[in-house]
């Protein structure tokens, strides 16, 4: 995959595009990205965030990390899609890659947060595990 690479909502209101390479990209199957996607897990490409280009208005809703830091998620106000994950202490931005306008080329390298990952979801057993968040 090549950068620069774009991205954006369900109805067009928010657009991205991203000027890096991503940094890495995994599953993350923390509680909060299960109840904040509906699903298992949600599939992240971790860019830095200065690479990012965000165009349209973006809602932001605030949570506490495992960490016990903000991460701040990034969503739609007009189609509700989620975007972005903002950790505060993070030099980089997680894009779900579900918004990604060719997400073909995702290729997950590693789970996050396996101690809560849901016993019905499917985990590929060739990826990396980590019961939590791996070290930096």
């Amino acid at each position: 995959m090549a950068a620069p690479f774009t991205g954006g909502c369900a109805c067009g209101a928010v657009r991205y595009e991203c000027s890096a390479e991503p940094l890495m990209m995994g599953n993350c199957h923390c509680r909060d990205c299960q109840r904040a996607s509906g699903g298992p897990f949600v599939s992240i490409v971790g860019v830095p965030k200065e690479a990012l280009k965000i165009t349209g208005e973006v809602n932001y809703h605030e949570v506490t990390g495992d960490s016990g830091n903000p991460i701040k998620r990034g969503f739609c106000g007009q189609c509700g899609s989620r975007l972005f994950g903002f950790p505060s202490v993070a030099p980089f931005v997680g894009i779900a890659a579900g918004s990604l306008d060719d997400p073909s080329w995702y290729r997950p390298a590693f789970d996050i947060y396996t101690s809560s990952a849901q016993p019905w979801a499917y985990m590929n057993p060739e990826l990396a595990k980590f019961p939590q968040m791996p070290p930096m």
